[in-house]
């Protein structure tokens, strides 16, 4: 078992070098929707370009030598592979000059320059005398590596162009964020996996002391997570911002089934005093039980994967082998270690061994009160406390909790929703900062990109709706602050106004130089219209914005654009609004479906209603608890705690099947259901603590993630997991007496009645 282990971890390590990290449009957007497809295969191949931004601010950026340096950089730049074009006043002012004097140059005067930009729009590019931007436009379906080359060769030529002493000079934008945030997401992991292992490794010393080489569930649990990466690796699952996150989850939820064989074991290896006997007794008996719970959470999980949003998927997926992985790793690696383990401490130890059987023989001959004493912790008695009070009291208890689970439902629709994803990423990473900086002195950056599909561009009446409806939205809409398209360019060259007539405007078009047309047209058959919201991510938050596409998209109707115009509103804005709102507003049906999936799994298992049930009303009174916790502590809904509930009803069920499991094992013995409950409670409740602990030790290591959402997320987990455990402990057993007990007085009813009938048959015979 050991060398079929080892050669895992290297056929694993091989795996999980495939591992890609992704960022982009396909994490949030499943690639068969229309929408990807008006946004990826409509705009961004067709249309779309995304500007690295060179900020450059002094006392006065219209003086010759930052011009020059502009200049300069414009043409280290430009020859790029991806690079589409690069524009800055500098350029404004070369052409300028060379329509003037007819040579492409830069001034040496400051007067001159001021004189041919005074008669000239320079955009964004010049927005005051103290900033000026240059604007490296590269294509917008580029992937990661090119355009991480790109960045990197424009921030070597800003070095190499030589600005002014006293100017400031800094590479950013949107590219710049994205990529700063994949290398934090990278960087980010490991920390994140040390610092999960610490904390269980405190947990284990504090709540798993009644084992002999305490941490080696710790060990299986990071053998199934190499497992995990190399599988990731095969099947071609990448890596995500969410996804990251599974890994703390995973080494909390692995390390609950190592937990379960290792204290099984050894308490049949106490009892049994032989090895063999002790794992075919705690394979027999813990097996089944943990592989249910297994069962039980991957449906849980399954709910997950209902989602419409791919990175959400995939997360699901990784969930779903993860545990697959511990839970192997944990029955045949673990096992088998302590197997080995307790043979060479038994075979190497002989006078040790004597020594215990002494101490264990004179324990014996002592006192109940001193055996109950060493087997009896504070632990274990607390969970007796606690577990006999709930049994004296189940209906107190369960209309308490009852009341509080209706309570969170109600409030939980109250839950406000975080819709600005900049508050996602740390708020002071430098190349946010910066960004948000570009986007105060520019106002942002922000589009509603409109796809016009047309029989034929050069048709007068497509442009001139085009010049009518961009008016329109700049004027009534507070939020649309100016429009891009080819009708101002057509505009401009025909004396401010639009051709009358196809062939004018088909000459106009021959005319433009091939990349300025190709931003705009595409065929004869495609036009495309920016609507400029400035900052609206931050100003509106994703609810604005999509309130603001309704807006827009009524605005459309009403304008009535020619009849043969299919004008569709897509953008980087629109994408965004649409998966957030599907993730957030989507987290009840995930988790009616999760109760649904495995109250059914159960129910197949068992064939027995009674053991379906009860795990479900036991998880159920958790996600009201967890939505009252949401309320009042203020916390809100993000695309990961909007997961939140599947993901508690995965976890938290297998604590509950484990307890269920070992409750009618001990009513097989012929204990009554109090007695069962309680007896079981002992034997299990320390194994299932510590589980919890350990689980909510590990889930806390996301308290430490530099991505606020994940911090959000590990919070909100750990008081789950808690609410989870305390379910166990104190709302299942009242449910699991209550029903079970109702179950056992109709069988004894039936029995009397039965008896009864078969006396009367004798007495009458």
């Amino acid at each position: 078992m050991l060398i079929i282990a080892f050669l895992f971890i290297f056929v694993s390590f091989q795996g999980a070098q495939n591992i890609e990290m992704i960022s982009g449009t396909e994490t949030f957007v499943e690639k068969d929707s229309k929408l990807y497809q008006n946004y990826d295969h409509l705009y961004l191949n067709l249309f779309s370009t995304q500007s690295i931004v060179v900020l450059v601010e002094g006392d006065d950026v219209k003086t010759p030598e930052v011009m020059k340096s502009m200049n300069r950089l414009e043409k280290q730049v430009d020859p790029l592979s991806g690079v589409v074009q690069v524009t800055s006043a500098a350029s404004i002012v070369e052409e300028m000059n060379y329509q003037k004097i007819g040579k492409r140059e830069i001034p040496d005067t400051k007067e001159e320059i001021n004189s041919l930009l005074s008669n000239t729009n320079t955009g964004k590019t010049l927005p005051d005398d103290t900033h000026a931007l240059v604007f490296v436009e590269v294509e917008g379906d580029i992937s990661n590596d090119e355009l991480r080359d790109i960045l990197h060769e424009t921030e070597k030529s800003v070095s190499m162009t030589g600005f002014p002493p006293g100017y400031s000079v800094t590479v950013t934008g949107e590219p710049a964020f994205s990529l700063a945030m994949e290398e934090l997401m990278n960087e980010s992991m490991p920390p994140l996996m040390a610092i999960a292992a610490v904390l269980m490794i405190i947990a284990l010393y504090l709540v798993f002391r009644h084992v002999r080489w305490r941490l080696l569930p710790l060990i299986i649990v990071f053998l199934g997570i190499i497992y995990t990466f190399g599988a990731m690796g095969y099947l071609e699952i990448p890596m995500s911002m969410v996804s990251m996150s599974a890994f703390p989850i995973l080494i909390g939820l692995g390390i609950d089934y190592a937990i379960q064989f290792h204290s099984r074991i050894e308490e049949e290896l106490e009892r049994l005093h032989d090895e063999k006997e002790a794992v075919i007794e705690t394979v027999k008996h813990t097996g089944p039980a943990v592989l249910i719970a297994l069962i039980i959470t991957s449906l849980g999980f399954v709910s997950l994967y209902t989602s419409t949003v791919p990175m959400v998927q995939d997360f699901a997926k990784l969930l779903l082998i993860g545990v697959i992985m511990c839970f192997l790793s944990s029955l045949f690696v673990g096992v088998s270690v302590i197997y080995g383990l307790d043979s060479i401490f038994k075979k190497n130890n002989k006078l040790i061994n004597a020594i215990n059987s002494k101490i264990k023989y004179d324990s014996n001959s002592n006192s109940g009160k001193n055996t109950e004493e060493q087997k009896n912790d504070i632990i274990e008695r607390y969970i007796d406390k606690v577990t006999s009070f709930t049994i004296k009291h189940p209906v107190t208890i369960l209309l308490i909790a009852g009341l509080l689970c209706v309570s969170g439902l109600y409030v939980d629709q109250d839950v406000p929703l975080e819709t600005d994803t900049e508050t996602f990423v740390p708020q002071d990473m430098k190349a946010l900062v910066e960004m948000q900086h570009l986007f105060d002195i520019i106002s942002g950056n922000d589009q509603l990109n409109l796809i016009i599909k047309v029989d034929d561009n050069t048709d007068p009446q497509i442009l001139k709706w085009m010049d009518y409806f961009s008016n329109h939205e700049i004027e009534t809409r507070d939020n649309i602050y100016d429009s891009s398209s080819i009708v101002p360019i057509i505009k401009s060259m025909n004396s401010g106004t639009i051709p009358d007539s196809s062939d004018k405007i088909q000459e106009l078009y021959n005319q433009m130089p091939d990349g300025q047309k190709e931003r705009y047209i595409h065929g004869n058959t495609m036009l495309l219209m920016n609507l400029d919201m400035g900052d609206a991510m931050s100003n509106l938050g994703l609810e604005g914005i999509d309130e603001l596409v309704k807006v827009v998209r009524k605005d459309i109707s009403w304008t009535q654009p020619p009849a043969d115009a299919d004008v569709t509103i897509t953008g980087n804005s629109v994408v965004f609004t649409t998966v957030i709102t599907a993730l957030t507003s989507g987290r009840i049906a995930m988790t009616l479906l999760g109760l649904s999936l495995i109250f059914a799994g159960l129910l197949f298992i068992y064939r027995d209603w009674l053991k379906a049930i009860t795990p479900v009303i036991t998880m159920f009174m958790v996600v009201g608890w967890a939505g009252g916790v949401m309320y009042y502590s203020g916390i809100k809904y993000t695309p990961m705690t909007a997961t939140l509930g599947a993901l508690i009803l995965g976890i938290g069920s297998e604590y509950a099947v484990l307890m269920m499991e070992r409750y009618f094992e001990e009513k097989s013995k012929g204990e009554n259901p109090i007695e069962a409950m309680r007896e079981s409670s002992r034997k299990i409740g320390k194994a299932i603590v510590t589980s919890g602990f350990t689980t909510v030790f590990g889930f806390s290591a996301l308290l430490a993630s530099p991505f606020s959402m994940n911090r959000n997320f590990g919070l909100v987990t750990v008081i789950d997991v808690g609410l989870a455990l305390l379910a166990t402990f104190i709302v299942f057993p009242a449910v699991i007496i209550l029903l079970d007990g109702h179950r056992e007085k109709k069988k004894q009813k039936k029995q009397n009645i039965s008896s009864s009938t078969d006396n009367s048959k004798e007495a009458d015979a």
